[in-house]
């Protein structure tokens, strides 16, 4: 009866704690730009009952989880981006933000509770020390198990991973041989381009997942590849990015925009207004430019997208964005945690902040706001998308809006092959993933011959033969039974084999050079770019 009482109340109560704390503290200390904030020595409130909790309570408690507790129940309460990131995931999180690890390179995946190397980053340590496409591996220095029931990926993250240097001995299975091979880690860049290629006559195509420390490098790398190739004309593919650093957002805006133009600016109430505007001579400025977003573009995405929009400099294809209109900025806490804090709203260059609401919403509401968006029809029709904010002109008389996300100039709607719940759980099942995987190491004699992406979709066309297969090994495995789905669904199965055989051999840029063929909004781009 105690714990449940202490459930109900004392996140309440500890968090009009800290507010009172925080109120204090701040009156007490002067303003500082630092990330890293630390007490004067003197305990607050919030501490005092901490201390209390930990020292008195009648049943044992842990006091880092009832902190965190308090943290997220506060933070919850300001909006719904502001985030407290634990020490123990620290590292991780500014990992990918930085866009690389350190580890041993390779991607792998969980098959019959037996970690199996699909992938091997080129001239990674694994490369170096010998790794295979399909290698299975058992140990790690001899005492540590990487196959058993319910095993954590987190812990195989952190036995394959650690500091560049290191060693580690892994026991593995090939073709049925046992072998030891030692592994020196090393620091393994996280690309942030997936895909850079001529898709059409004069025409590129650059795929970003993220805006990371150096995508702003890879992009001016992948721009100038392929202008050397002929390119005149680019689609530029923002579907699927969640945001990140504002910094290379605007860098890359600035390759598209002439001198002196306003990208975006920001503005809080303890952040005065900082702009970002063009400053240099663009690689891009005149090329005709589309831009293609979806439901999940969000943050820098939008940034880039919305001044693009402004500006009349690029037609803006697919579906409303995500709407995250807020600035976050991180502040390192003393017990090695961090606070990522909304500091910030951001406003594209015609004063547009594109924050969808949420003052009158818990972040479970705000969360489902998308599947909203889906079973509203939204991203099915045309008339339903747009968000009816406030209205801005563009300078060339284009009309756009406000609030919840950019409106695309041009929409195209989402795929409903795709998403059907028997297709959706397939999917989200790896079976594709580990039915392609099998069927490589089965043919890959066969599959070494081929190089290209082109000889891939002449001479690897799936079939009946694999649709039995398929279907058999989705039975046993997942339990789905895929006789039911329809010719359509069928076909995109298809193209989805032929996809994942192509991240095999050529890695994501192959994937997206085979998926692309019959995504309607790529196609819907290159209609528009003739």
């Amino acid at each position: 009866m105690a714990n449940k009482k202490l459930q109900v109340w004392l996140p309440l109560l500890l968090s009009a704690l800290m507010v009172v704390g925080m109120v204090i503290g701040y009156q007490l200390h002067d303003k500082t730009n630092s990330a890293l904030f630390m007490g004067s020595g003197k305990k607050n409130s919030v501490q005092e009952v901490l201390d209390l909790i930990k020292e008195r309570y009648v049943d044992p408690e842990k006091t880092d989880s009832i902190s965190q507790l308090v943290i997220d129940n506060l933070l919850s309460h300001l909006d719904p981006h502001s985030a407290y990131i634990p020490s123990k995931y620290l590292t991780d999180f500014n990992d990918d933000l930085m866009g690389n690890f350190q580890g041993i390179g390779v991607e792998y995946q969980l098959f019959n509770d037996t970690v199996n190397v699909m992938n091997v980053v080129k001239d990674g340590p694994g490369e170096k020390a010998g790794l295979q496409v399909g290698d299975m591996l058992l140990k790690a220095n001899d005492s540590i198990s990487l196959t058993a029931k319910r095993i954590n990926p987190e812990e195989i993250r952190k036995t394959l991973r650690g500091p560049a240097g290191s060693s580690v001995k892994i026991t593995l299975l090939r073709e049925g041989k046992l072998q030891n091979i030692t592994i020196i880690r090393g620091n393994i860049p996280v690309p942030t381009v997936d895909a850079a290629y001529i898709i059409a006559p004069q025409t590129g195509y650059i795929k970003l997942n993220k805006f990371g420390d150096r995508t702003y490098e890879e992009f001016m790398q992948n721009l100038e590849k392929l202008q050397k190739q002929g390119m005149k004309k680019l689609i530029l593919d923002l579907r699927g990015n969640p945001g990140g650093l504002v910094t290379e957002a605007t860098a890359i805006a600035d390759e598209f925009l002439d001198e002196d133009k306003m990208i975006v600016y920001t503005e809080g109430n303890e952040s005065p207004r900082m702009e970002y505007k063009s400053k240099k001579e663009g690689l891009f400025e005149k090329g005709t430019l589309a831009v293609l977003i979806d439901e999940t573009s969000a943050s820098a995405s939008e940034i880039l997208s919305g001044a693009l929009q402004d500006w009349d400099r690029a037609v803006i294809i697919g579906r409303r964005s995500f709407g995250k209109g807020l600035v976050q900025q991180q502040f390192q806490l003393s017990d090695g945690s961090a606070v990522r804090l909304t500091v910030a709203r951001y406003f594209t260059p015609l004063g547009r902040n594109i924050q969808k609401p949420y003052s009158n919403k818990s972040r479970k509401d705000y969360d489902a706001e998308l599947m909203n968006r889906y079973h509203d029809g939204e991203m099915l029709k045309e008339d339903s998308s747009t968000v009816k904010g406030k209205a801005y002109k563009t300078p060339g008389g284009h009309t756009v809006y406000g609030g919840g996300g950019i409106t695309p100039d041009i929409f195209v709607p989402i795929d409903t092959t795709k998403s059907t719940v028997a297709y959706t759980r397939f999917y989200f099942r790896n079976t594709l993933h580990s039915f392609v995987y099998k069927y490589y190491l089965a043919n890959k004699a066969k599959f070494k011959k081929i190089s290209t992406v082109a000889q891939l979709e002449q001479q690897f066309k799936p079939g009946e033969e694999e649709w039995k297969a398929l279907k058999a090994l989705a039975l046993q495995k997942d339990g789905i039974d895929l006789s039911g789905v329809t010719p359509d669904e069928k076909a995109n199965i298809f193209l989805r084999i032929q996809a994942l055989m192509a991240r095999q051999i050529a890695q994501t840029e192959g994937y997206y050079e085979v998926e692309n063929n019959t995504d309607s909004t790529v196609k819907k781009a290159l209609e528009i770019l003739k």
